[in-house]
């Protein structure tokens, strides 16, 4: 294995753990740089893979430009869940 092999799944490690960052946490904000964080990380690898348009491509729309929308929409509403959230509706509870 070659050391460049072992950078590859290292970056596949950190956008695991970036996505299960990304849907575990209460905080919509906090999830939502988890979600750029994956898209970052998608970069990079695209990068090593010699795939520049690529990485750039993703970079800016799903890092960045992405990341941007969904913060604008999270300002826009509530930022953390609340618990009568997680409750299911009376049809699912019997």
């Amino acid at each position: 294995m070659n050391c460049v092999a072992c950078i590859e799944y290292i970056i596949v490690a950190l956008m695991v753990a970036s996505a299960i960052f990304a849907v575990e946490w209460r905080d919509l904000l906090a999830a939502a740089v988890g979600m750029a964080a994956v898209s970052l990380f998608a970069s990079i690898l695209f990068f090593i893979l010699q795939a520049p348009d690529v990485a750039m491509t993703e970079a800016a729309i799903g890092a960045a430009l992405s990341g941007a929308v969904v913060v604008f929409a999270i300002k826009r509403t509530r930022r953390f869940e609340t618990e009568e959230e997680e409750k299911p509706g009376w049809w699912v509870r019997w």
